[in-house]
C-alpha cells in the first residue's frame, strides 16, 4: 500500500497516510467535530511523538493509557477531544491485535465483495454505519480496494464525482467542495431543526375553540 493521499494537506502526513494502512484507518476515526485536515494529520503527530515512523498496533495496544492520553493532549493535541479520542484509538488497536494480529490491512485483504468488507468496518471500535461507509468509499476511491458491488455498499459515499466526504478529496479544491457540501447540511439541518415562526407558526395549531352559545 502506497498510494499519494491528500487528506492532510500536509506533505509528511499525507506520505504516511499513502503507506499505512493503521495511519488511515486511525485518520478515519479521528475524523469527526474537527476539520478533516487536522484529523488526518493525527496520525503523523502520533507516530512522531511515540519516536516512530508509523503507527503499530501493538505499541499502542498496550500503551499505558493515560500517558496515550497525555501524548494526544501536548500542545497542538491531535483533536478537540484528546482523552476520549486516545481511549477510542487504543480500543481500536487492541481490537486489530486480537482478531487481526494488529495488521489494519488484513481487514480488507482478501475480502469478497463490498457488503462483506462493510461488515468487517462497522465491527471495528468506533466506525458506525456512516463512518464505516465513508471509509469503504475511500479504500474505493483512493487505495485501489475496490471489492465486488463496494460502490453500492458504501451508499451515497460510493457515487462517482461526488464531493461528500474525505473519500473524495484529492487536494484544496476538492476540500473545498467538500466542506461547501457540509456546510450545506448542517444549515439544511438547522433550518429543518429551527421552530416555525409567524404564519408558518399559525397554520399548525389548531384552531381556537369559541364559547357555546347559552
Amino acid at each position: 500500500m502506497d498510494v499519494q493521499i491528500h487528506l492532510a494537506q500536509q506533505p509528511e502526513a499525507d506520505a504516511l497516510l499513502g503507506r499505512s494502512p493503521l495511519a488511515a484507518l486511525t485518520g478515519m476515526l479521528l475524523d469527526q467535530q474537527v476539520p478533516m485536515e487536522w484529523a488526518f494529520s493525527g496520525p503523523y503527530t502520533i507516530a512522531r511523538r511515540m519516536g516512530a515512523d508509523d503507527l503499530d498496533a501493538h505499541a499502542i495496544a498496550a500503551h499505558d493509557p493515560e500517558a496515550f492520553a497525555a501524548l494526544l493532549s501536548e500542545k497542538p493535541a491531535v483533536h478537540r477531544y484528546p482523552g476520549s479520542m486516545a481511549k477510542r484509538i487504543q480500543q481500536l488497536c487492541q481490537f486489530l491485535v486480537e482478531h487481526y494480529d494488529g495488521d489494519a490491512a488484513a481487514v480488507w485483504e482478501g475480502v469478497g465483495s463490498g457488503s462483506e468488507l462493510l461488515a468487517r468496518l462497522k465491527e471495528l471500535p468506533g466506525f458506525g454505519e456512516q463512518k464505516a461507509k465513508i471509509f469503504l468509499a475511500l479504500l474505493g476511491k483512493q487505495y485501489g480496494v475496490a471489492p465486488r458491488g463496494w460502490r453500492t455498499a458504501a451508499g451515497d459515499y460510493g457515487e462517482k464525482n461526488s464531493y461528500r466526504s474525505a473519500a473524495d478529496i484529492t487536494g484544496p479544491e476538492s476540500l473545498a467542495r467538500v466542506r461547501a457540501h457540509k456546510q450545506a447540511l448542517k444549515a439544511e439541518s438547522k433550518a429543518a431543526a429551527k421552530p416555525a415562526t409567524g404564519a408558518a407558526a399559525k397554520a399548525g395549531k389548531p384552531p381556537k375553540r369559541t364559547k357555546a352559545a347559552s
